[in-house]
């Protein structure tokens, strides 16, 4: 039977079957190291989704002061809560915050605050890891909070270098009133 346009294979439709059996032979080796889904990207592209795992480093209790209020700015209201130490600890990790950081915040004209937070922590044996955690924070109405960051973390070569090696992101979550503190958990992205 002679192929006409209604009869002819749509060359779009081929070319995405393609993909798919090409990607599912694929995903076999990689689904032991993360979940792959075979689905076909937005783009189109053969590479199998395989988004990222976050795995627990650890958590802190960050001590603060009363905050400061610095005037309104033209994106919103500034603030600066000033660390004054607190403890941490995760798997092969544990110290005390050290005093001396703080929280930068602009609390935007929509509500929503931006945190930028600059400290260092001491591990019990001395090393010294210097934590830049950037959080959103919104509570829409009717929904609840939404309070994620992203972290860097830099910590000096040795024992800890790892911590150089991985983007980070955590979570945060007031203590009030039962202590003047937050507490900050942080996962790797792996």
């Amino acid at each position: 039977m002679p192929m006409t346009p209604s009869t002819r294979p749509d060359p779009l439709r081929r070319s995405l079957l393609l993909g798919m059996a090409a990607a599912a032979t694929t995903v076999a080796p990689m689904a032991s190291a993360q979940t792959a889904t075979t689905e076909l990207s937005p783009l189109g592209t053969r590479l199998p989704m395989a988004p990222p795992r976050a795995e627990f480093v650890y958590e802190s209790i960050v001590d603060i002061a009363d905050t400061l209020n610095l005037g309104d700015g033209p994106l919103g209201e500034r603030r600066i809560v000033p660390i004054t130490g607190g403890e941490f600890a995760g798997p092969g990790l544990k110290g005390t915050v050290l005093p001396g950081g703080a929280d930068r915040q602009l609390v935007r004209k929509d509500g929503a605050r931006l945190l930028d937070a600059l400290y260092e922590l001491k591990t019990d044996d001395g090393a010294v890891i210097t934590v830049h955690n950037q959080v959103l924070v919104r509570t829409p109405a009717g929904q609840p909070r939404y309070a994620l960051s992203t972290i860097q973390l830099t910590a000096p070569a040795g024992r800890y270098g790892w911590l150089n090696d991985f983007v980070y992101t955590g979570t945060l979550d007031s203590l009030r009133p039962a202590r003047n503190a937050v507490l900050i958990r942080v996962f790797r992205l792996v």
